[in-house]
């Protein structure tokens, strides 16, 4: 009769064990999964870039036979009075001040280009990351004329930004291969968002276009 009672306290000594084994097993299968999440969501930038590259396929230019810009209507209306061009010129810049129709008259900015500050906004283009002639020559002309205008005033991915009208004059329809930003440091993420633009919209690059979007990519840090 007197070993019934550290039996029992034995017995219930296991059940509290084996009840904290599970609930760190269970916090660390929470853990993990956090940390597994955390590692694959890390790296997105470089990374998702060279995946989505290796995507892409590779291909002979189209003709630009029947191209023009009138086939990507733009800029379109955004609301408010803005249109395409007031938005994005009022998303790079800062202090940017507008009238009464939405016309942006003031405000900063920095052309990641070129790197040059401008207090103008007829000073800058907005630049279209894949131009409308490339995208043309990369599988957009099969495309509606609808479509195409989507692809023109397109504010979700990368594909519209402020910069100087010199650099954006400079790279005309030119792709990475042609024209890189005089800006070194900007090389990277330039490579990053070419790429997401043309994986979003399922554009073709050519080989010489590819080798240079890996050399660019090598400059990531």
């Amino acid at each position: 009769m007197q070993t019934a009672v550290p039996l029992r306290r034995f017995a219930a000594a296991l059940t509290l064990t084996a009840a904290l084994g599970a609930a760190l097993m269970t916090a660390g299968c929470a853990a993990g999964t956090v940390s597994t999440t955390t590692s694959a969501s890390a790296g997105t930038g470089s990374a998702q870039a060279r995946q989505q590259l290796d995507g892409l396929t590779v291909g002979a230019e189209r003709p630009m036979t029947n191209y023009s810009r009138d086939r990507f209507p733009h800029w379109i209306a955004q609301g408010n009075g803005c249109d395409t061009r007031e938005v994005v010129l009022k998303r790079d810049g800062s202090d940017v001040k507008t009238d009464s129709t939405c016309k942006v008259t003031s405000g900063s900015w920095v052309s990641l280009y070129d790197d040059k500050k401008s207090t103008d906004p007829e000073s800058l283009d907005i630049d279209h990351m894949v131009p409308l002639a490339n995208a043309w020559r990369s599988g957009a002309d099969s495309w509606t004329d609808a479509k195409r205008q989507d692809f023109a005033n397109d504010l979700t991915r990368p594909q519209l930004l402020a910069v100087t009208a010199s650099s954006n004059r400079s790279k005309g329809d030119q792709n990475p291969a042609q024209w890189k930003p005089p800006t070194h440091a900007y090389w990277c993420t330039y490579a990053q968002r070419w790429i997401a633009v043309k994986a979003y919209w399922t554009l073709t690059i050519t080989a010489a276009e590819k080798t240079a979007l890996i050399d660019m990519l090598a400059t990531c840090t």
